[in-house]
C-alpha cells in the first residue's frame, strides 16, 4: 500500500521522467547507461526525500542527476595504482602538470569572477546564480523569486553583460550597494536594480 512518500514521489518526481530521460540522453555519452542513471537518480531523490522533502522537487531531481553524472565521471577518471617497481627502468617521469603559474592564474581568474558576482545588483546576482550555476529553468527561477519570466530574462541579460564587462572588458561592475543617483529624469544609478 503506497504511503505518503510514495504518493509524493509519483506526483512530484515521476512526472518528470520523460524530461529527465531526454536530459540524460543529451548529457551522458553512453546511451546504454541512461536507464541505470535514471534509476539511481530516483533512488537518491527518494532517500533524500525520506529525510526531508525538497522545496522544488523538479530542480532537485535535475541537480541530483548532474551530481550523479559528475560523480560517475570522477570515478571513471580514477586510475588504480599498482606497484611498478623501479621507475627509472620503466622511463616513467613524474611531472606536475599544474605549474605554480597556472595554478596562480586560475586562482586570480576565480577571484575576479567572485568579485564580479559580488558586485552585481542583488536580484541580478540571484538570477545569474540560479540560471547559470544551479541550471534552473527560467520558469523555476521566476517561481522561486516571485517574478515574471520576462523579468528573469532582463536580470540575466544585465547580469551577464556586467560580468562580461568586468571579466573581458577590464572594467568592474558598479557596486551593488551603491545609493541611487538622483537626476532630473528620476533615473536610478547604473549599479542598482529596482526590485520586482
Amino acid at each position: 500500500m503506497p504511503n505518503e512518500l510514495d504518493e509524493w514521489f509519483v506526483r512530484e518526481v515521476l512526472v518528470h521522467e520523460r524530461t529527465l530521460t531526454q536530459y540524460l540522453l543529451r548529457s551522458w555519452p553512453r546511451r546504454d547507461e541512461v536507464h541505470d542513471l535514471r534509476q539511481e537518480v530516483y533512488v537518491r531523490v527518494y532517500e533524500a526525500a525520506a529525510r526531508s522533502r525538497p522545496a522544488t522537487p523538479r530542480a532537485f531531481v535535475f541537480a541530483t542527476a548532474r551530481h550523479l553524472m559528475t560523480d560517475r565521471l570522477r570515478r571513471s577518471r580514477v586510475v588504480s595504482i599498482e606497484p611498478v617497481g623501479d621507475f627509472e627502468s620503466s622511463n616513467v617521469y613524474l611531472i606536475d602538470e599544474v605549474s605554480p603559474e597556472r595554478w596562480f592564474g586560475t586562482r586570480q581568474a576565480l577571484r575576479r569572477l567572485v568579485e564580479a558576482l559580488d558586485a552585481l545588483p542583488r536580484r541580478c546576482r540571484e538570477v545569474v546564480w540560479l540560471r547559470r550555476v544551479e541550471e534552473l529553468s527560467q520558469n523555476d527561477v521566476a517561481q522561486r523569486l516571485g517574478i515574471s519570466g520576462r523579468t528573469v530574462e532582463k536580470h540575466l541579460a544585465k547580469g551577464m553583460r556586467l560580468l562580461a564587462d568586468h571579466l573581458y572588458g577590464g572594467g568592474a561592475p558598479e557596486p551593488a550597494r551603491r545609493a541611487p543617483r538622483s537626476g532630473a529624469d528620476g533615473d536610478q544609478g547604473h549599479g542598482r536594480q529596482q526590485e520586482d
